[in-house]
């Protein structure tokens, strides 16, 4: 199998590239090094290049012969995604429908879509299972469920299918210790605050303290990097043996707010965080949890690092490591 995995350079396709390396020796990875570095390609051979660029698309899928696409490609800041949505949609829509058109051109029937929990909006009591009504509340979330509507159509008149993988809030780094969230000037949670305790960065915000949680600030399902990627090798053998296409949730079912995650941070290393208060971000829902039984029913997906402990420890360690 010939496995092309787009924005295989950054933070979540690296993790999955690093697990699928040890299995499938034909990978291909396509990325502009926007926000991706080469030396966290560990398996295939990489080719720096916009997916913009139908030419050098035809090219990859004529001479290599795709089998199944990872699409990790795509532009994921909230606050941004608002103030500037054309991108967003050119990004993360446009450019996925190019992609997808493409499998269809040379009859690729495999692709696992690198989704969002930011699809589901603010769901009624802050909790969304796979049957939770997509009522997304900012662009970064409506482009992303814009491309899972054009994969349920597309699949629904050829001989293709897909696994949607919606991500809730990814955190730490390889249990390897050879890669972790290095993009520039990263806007998530853990990474921000283990650039803090490592003296990477002087303070970090907390974004409103008034929201409707038990600390009034905002909670989040954190699931650690290494099973996701986990999730998404499951996502592939299911479509080896499935013509079936599915729409899972990938969290663990509970989650943090960022008062406990930053104290948790505190506690491991022992020191005080400078934190200072600063308003709401717009887009920001007060809780968003997952339920994620479907995905272990349906990939039998089994998570190994459901502890915030742990993956506190493992950002923080990669950020020591991190130049």
């Amino acid at each position: 199998m010939t496995i092309l995995v787009t924005g295989g350079a950054g933070y979540i396709g690296s993790h999955v590239i690093s697990l699928l390396g040890a299995i499938y020796k034909d990978i291909i990875v396509l990325d502009n090094l926007s926000t991706g570095r080469p030396e966290n390609v560990l398996f295939g051979k990489l080719i720096i290049g916009e997916l913009n660029d139908q030419k050098l698309l035809d090219t990859i899928f004529c001479d290599y012969h795709i089998d199944a696409v990872f699409h990790f490609a795509g532009s994921i800041v909230v606050p941004e995604s608002v103030t500037n949505p054309a991108l967003y949609y050119h990004n993360n829509t446009e450019l996925s429908l190019k992609l997808i058109k493409t499998c269809l051109k040379f009859n690729t029937k495999k692709f696992i879509f690198s989704s969002t929990a930011a699809v589901y909006g603010m769901p009624v009591g802050g909790v969304a299972s796979e049957e939770t009504l997509p009522m997304p509340i900012n662009p970064y979330g409506r482009s992303k469920l814009m491309t899972e509507w054009m994969l349920e159509d597309v699949s629904s008149v050829h001989d293709f299918y897909y696994v949607a993988l919606r991500y809730f809030n990814v955190a730490g780094a390889s249990s390897t210790g050879k890669i972790g969230q290095s993009t520039p000037k990263a806007t998530h949670l853990l990474k921000t605050a283990a650039e803090v305790v490592t003296g990477k960065r002087q303070g970090m915000s907390i974004f409103g303290d008034d929201y409707a949680t038990p600390d009034g600030t905002c909670v989040r399902d954190y699931i650690h990097v290494d099973d996701l990627a986990q999730a998404h090798a499951d996502a592939l053998n299911y479509l080896d043996s499935n013509k079936k296409s599915q729409i899972l949730n990938c969290g663990y079912g509970h989650g943090f707010s960022v008062k406990e995650v930053l104290n948790t941070v505190e506690s491991i290393t022992g020191k005080k965080l400078a934190v200072e208060m600063a308003p709401r971000r717009e887009g920001d829902p007060d809780m968003l949890i997952s339920k994620a039984q479907k995905i272990k029913n349906v990939l039998g997906w089994t998570p190994k690092y459901d502890n915030i402990s742990y993956i506190v420890k493992s950002a923080i360690n990669w950020e020591k490591k991190l130049k």
